[in-house]
This record gives structure tokens, sequence and C-alpha cells, in this order.
């Protein structure tokens, strides 16, 4: 059965093509920096917002046509599997990325439940022997029963605890099996509401054991992904743990678990944390955390996590600005953790969206690599800082000063000369080869 019948394999047709079902940008062959863009992007597909996302908002129901809908339960649950790999097929994507729960449906019990993904992760491993289509990252959803209200392994009940534990364990054994190239942790609600009721220490220690549990299992059957935390503020909960990537990197050293974690940053979280989405992968990377990428965008206008497909040219520009110059994302990706409006509702909406957000990161990677071969913001910030590499700066910068002989060194300076940041000309160079690339 074709769920995509209306759409055929989209290829790459260049920026002059008029088929809104091809890529004008993103060509899996075309080189960066020696590399070729399928194999420096890592595109996945979320499967939560793609396969099972209903369109539905805190004010209104479900708004999605889909064909695999009029089944229910596991035939629903099955049916998704096969769209799902037919759309892997006819996008080319190397990737995808699921949560237990999107897989599988939750019954009754725990035990019933993991029969439940058993079940499923066997289709998805048969589909796997004939598909170019990998997992990228697999995790546990922890966030959305209501078990789960005050966090999961945070929670002040110690079952929840091991509930969580569970499901851990199985996610890093379903990781195992189907080949999965990292595990990611995203604390949906450990966080907490008030400190009138929380005993803040127990909980972050809680979450380090829990850490350093999974580092175990992963240790004693053999998997090897590379474990990415996914730092995200407010929403749902008021204090969030893992903030942001600061908030996280801080954790994972006081708690000696620097060396097994990496981060998969995702643009909107950035933005709802007060940050740039560049600000959170510089902050990543230049501490060499930086492992993965959610791909999507917000909007400025509200204060939620819309999960808008990225089509900001900047914000695709200065982010592959950053995985360049991280000499790539390693076993991550560029996931597309996001959805269609609830307007854009036809299953070929769904074409059409990822075709935008590749064809935009495409952009961003050919502009970024000209402003790094030009070293057009190096050479700036060279010569910003140019006074650390001679005199008293240079002395600063090799431990050869302290207070005492600074002192000495201000009580003798006539004038300080700072120099001008150039913002706006800096933007402008920036705009200029954002408009070049447009040219072609």
């Amino acid at each position: 059965m074709s769920y995509f019948s209306n759409v055929k394999q989209v290829t790459y047709e260049g920026p002059n093509s008029t088929n809104p079902f091809s890529f004008k940008y993103y060509n899996p062959d075309e080189l960066i920096n020696g590399e070729k863009m399928e194999e420096l992007f890592r595109f996945a597909v979320s499967y939560w917002h793609t396969f099972t996302g209903e369109g539905t908002d805190p004010f209104g129901q479900s708004t999605m046509v889909r064909p695999y809908n009029k089944f229910s339960g596991m035939d629903l649950a099955k049916a998704r599997v096969e769209a799902s790999f037919e759309f892997f097929e006819k996008m080319n994507v190397p990737y995808f990325c699921f949560h237990d729960s999107d897989i599988a449906p939750e019954s009754n019990s725990l035990r019933e439940t993991f029969q439940n993904v058993d079940e499923i992760v066997g289709i998805i491993k048969e589909n796997l022997k004939t598909s170019k289509t990998k997992l990228l990252w697999n995790t546990a959803n922890m966030f959305s029963h209501p078990r789960w209200l005050n966090g999961a392994a945070t929670s002040p009940n110690a079952e929840v605890f091991a509930y969580a534990a569970a499901k851990v364990k199985k996610g890093l054994e379903i990781g195992k099996e189907l080949g999965a190239q990292n595990y990611v942790f995203w604390g949906g609600r450990e966080g907490y509401e008030t400190l009138l009721n929380t005993d803040m220490k127990l909980e972050l220690d809680n979450l380090a054991r829990f850490f350093h549990m999974a580092v175990d299992y992963a240790k004693e059957i053999g998997f090897d992904g590379q474990f990415l935390i996914e730092p995200k503020p407010k929403e749902p909960t008021k204090h969030q743990y893992d903030f942001d990537v600061a908030t996280g990197l801080s954790f994972l050293q006081n708690y000696g678990l620097k060396d097994y974690f990496k981060f998969n940053i995702e643009a909107n979280h950035a933005t709802l944390a007060g940050h740039t989405f560049e600000h959170e992968l510089r902050v990543a990377r230049i501490h060499g955390m930086l492992g993965s990428v959610d791909a999507n965008q917000g909007d400025t206008l509200l204060g939620w996590d819309t999960d808008e497909f990225p089509t900001d040219l900047y914000s695709t520009t200065l982010a592959m600005y950053e995985i360049l110059k991280n000499d790539g994302l390693g076993r991550g990706g560029l996931n597309f953790d996001a959805k269609v409006r609830r307007g854009s509702f036809d299953p070929e909406d769904l074409f059409l969206a990822h075709i935008a957000g590749m064809d935009s990161f495409a952009v961003g990677a050919k502009v970024a690599q000209r402003l790094i071969d030009d070293k057009v913001f190096d050479h700036f910030i060279e010569d910003r800082y140019s006074s650390y590499k001679e005199g008293i700066g240079l002395d600063i910068m090799e431990g050869k000063t302290n207070f005492h002989q600074l002192e000495q060194y201000a009580l003798g300076i006539d004038k300080i000369e700072n120099k001008s940041g150039r913002q706006e000309n800096l933007k402008a160079i920036l705009n200029k080869y954002l408009i070049d690339a447009y040219r072609g």
C-alpha cells in the first residue's frame, strides 16, 4: 500500500526548478569543504511530529489528514511504520528519530507496553535491512503520562524513578538492536514549580545517579551510541534543571559525567532560554560538547515552543558556521524536530516542509563555508583581540603577571583607546554573502 501516492521521488533539480517537490539547493552529492552534503548534514526525520502529530493545540482539535488514521491501536502503529519508510525513501533521508511511545501505544501495564514496543521494533528492524535510512537516535517519553507530573529521575516518588529506569533500560536495548548512533535524554519535566515543596539537592543527586546507571548499563550491554542531553528551559516546568548548555555543562562537570555526554541543541529551546541558536551551538562547541542538533525555529512573537520548520537563512547560516567550525557533528545529525502548521494538513505538506528545511540548511552551509574560507569574521576577531598577542596582553595570556604588576602597568597608562566592534558593518557583510549566494 502506498500512503503518499501523490508524491514521487524527491530529487535535486537546482534553483531554477519550478517543481515544489524538488530540492533547489540541497544536492546530496555536492561537496562542501570536501564532504558530501548528505554526509555533512546527516538529516533526520522526527517520527513524532511527522507521523504521530495530529495538529492539535490548546484550543483546537486535530486537523491533520493522514491516510493511515483509519486504523487504531497496534494496526495504526504498524501502518505508521510502513508510511514512514515510504516517506524516508521518497525524501532520500539518511536518518530518523523516535520516542518509544511514538512507535507503539502504551498499555495498562509496563510489561504489555514493552511487548507492543518489541513487536514494532521487530517490524522496524526488518525495514532497516532494505532501507538506506538508519536510526540517528531514540529516547524514552517520560513527560506525557500523568505518572511523570513531578518528573522522572527527579520525581519525589521512588517508584516513578524505578519506572523511568526500566524505560531507559529498554530504550538502550532498542538502540543497540536497531543500531542507533546516539541516545537522547530530554528531561521534559525534570525541574520544579516551587521551592516550597522541593528538595533540589536530592533531585539533582538522583538525576546524576540515574545518568550514571545509564552509562553503566550501556557499557554492560555493549551499546556504543553517544549519550546526548537536550537542554530546554521552561515549558512545561518553570525551573528546568537542563535550562541551557551552560547549566547542563555545569551539572555534568559537577557529577563526573562530562566524558560520557554531549549536547543535542534545539534552536527553539535556545530562544526560549533567551539565547540565539548560534550561542548555544558556540557554547557547546568551544567545550567540545556539540553532539547533535534538533533543527527548527520558533516564532519570536510567541513565548512557547512552536517547532516550526527552519527557513530563516540567517539562522541556518550562523548555525552551519558553528557546525563547520566543529568539523561536523560526528555521530550526530540535523533532526527536523519540527511540525507543519495546523493549516498545512495535507500529507503532501510533510514533503514540502522537509524540502524547505533541507534547502535552507544547504544555503546556510554554502554561505557559512565561504565566510570561513575567506576568514571574514576570523580576521576581524583576530585584530580586535590583537592586544593579547604582545606586551602586557601576552603576559596575561601566558600567566606571567599578577595583580601587583598589572597595577603598576595601569598606573602608567595615560589614555585607553578601544577599537570599534563594527557590528553593523559585519552584518552588512553577512548580507552580501547571503545575496551573493542567491545570485549563484
